[in-house]
């Protein structure tokens, strides 16, 4: 099986310095890839200078995560995609069971690895953690990771299971169901994107793994820090583009309604805070979401999965009935 492990990046040579040389090193089975955004930094030279076996795709503007990768990987030739972001640090032998898990599982066709927190190992990472999910609303919560409450890895989730959707972090996806799919929504341009593409895999019955026994490391917020109102404002948008092109018809337009009352409510909590740069990111995406409604709403796949949320409201079991782990 061939492996084609790509590494996205934009002006990010220090994280290049920094991370890629665990990839090389702890993967030797795979082809590697450094996908570059038109860096204006010294990203492409370090990387023909120090890893001169590391191959270049140069993309021509930066079209951030989701076109980035489109573009990248139009002609590459693999059986399955390692989308790896440049803050990730890689563990011996974190392909194997990942390679496993494709050659012995025909209909899985997206597998996430343990994403630990870089800078407390002991911890689960934001970014996806042990797997992700979303309630009704489409809000995505992992286990490890309901909304700012973090776990620490116990071995609780030590396990391989099913999932809903896998981090962009650290996403492996077979070749043949990227293209199918036709890769990410060049729309989104970064965040939620991987959400999206799992849910459309997931309309068509394909199966999304967890597997703890590959375990990664991740910085998180390398490119867009968490408390960015631009962060703010494409989860928001892009959140309601997902729910347009894949809720089930009938639930479309209540849930649409209801979602949008909610984040109604998170805006005037934000102006309660004082962080009114972020009620207006909310407010942006909403008008975003109004004016490109229609054309989203026209990339509905034929068939929508019926049973797609785990919960019905992860703000209510968070807020009301203090449950802050995956389990409760």
């Amino acid at each position: 099986m061939k492996i084609a492990v790509v590494i996205l990046n934009w002006n990010g040579v220090q994280l290049l310095e920094k991370f890629l040389p665990s990839v090389v090193q702890y993967s030797p089975e795979a082809e590697i890839y450094v996908a570059d955004n038109a860096s204006t930094d010294a990203s492409i030279a370090f990387v023909k200078a120090h890893f001169p076996a590391v191959q270049i795709i140069q993309n021509n503007g930066n079209y951030g995560f989701a076109k980035g990768y489109n573009e990248a990987l139009k002609n590459l030739q693999a059986d399955v995609y390692a989308l790896v972001n440049s803050d990730i640090e890689v563990t011996p032998n974190w392909l194997t069971p990942i390679v496993k898990t494709f050659q012995e599982e025909r209909s899985t066709a997206i597998i996430q690895p343990k994403i630990l927190d870089y800078k407390q190992k002991q911890l689960f990472e934001y970014a996806g953690a042990a797997g992700g999910f979303i309630d009704k609303y489409g809000y995505p919560y992992c286990r490890g990771r309901i909304f700012d409450t973090i776990e620490k890895d116990n071995g609780q989730y030590n396990d391989k299971r099913t999932i809903f959707w896998a981090s962009g972090a650290c996403f492996f996806i077979r070749t043949s169901v990227y293209h199918e799919l036709k890769g990410f929504d060049d729309d989104f341009f970064a965040h939620q994107e991987e959400i999206d593409l799992c849910w459309r895999a997931n309309n068509k019955g394909y199966q999304i793994k967890y597997v703890h026994e590959s375990t990664v490391f991740h910085v998180g917020g390398a490119t867009l820090q968490q408390g960015n109102p631009m962060k703010t404002y494409l989860n928001f948008r892009n959140s309601l583009f997902m729910l347009t092109k894949n809720l089930p018809r009938k639930k479309l337009f209540p849930i649409l309604f209801t979602r949008m009352v909610l984040d109604g409510l998170a805006g005037i909590q934000f102006l309660t805070q004082g962080k009114v740069k972020h009620f207006w990111a909310i407010l942006r995406a909403h008008f975003s979401f109004y004016q490109g409604f229609r054309k989203h709403y026209k990339k509905r796949d034929m068939v929508q999965m019926a049973q797609y949320f785990h919960i019905k409201s992860i703000v209510y079991q968070y807020f009301i009935k203090a449950g802050k782990v995956f389990e409760q």
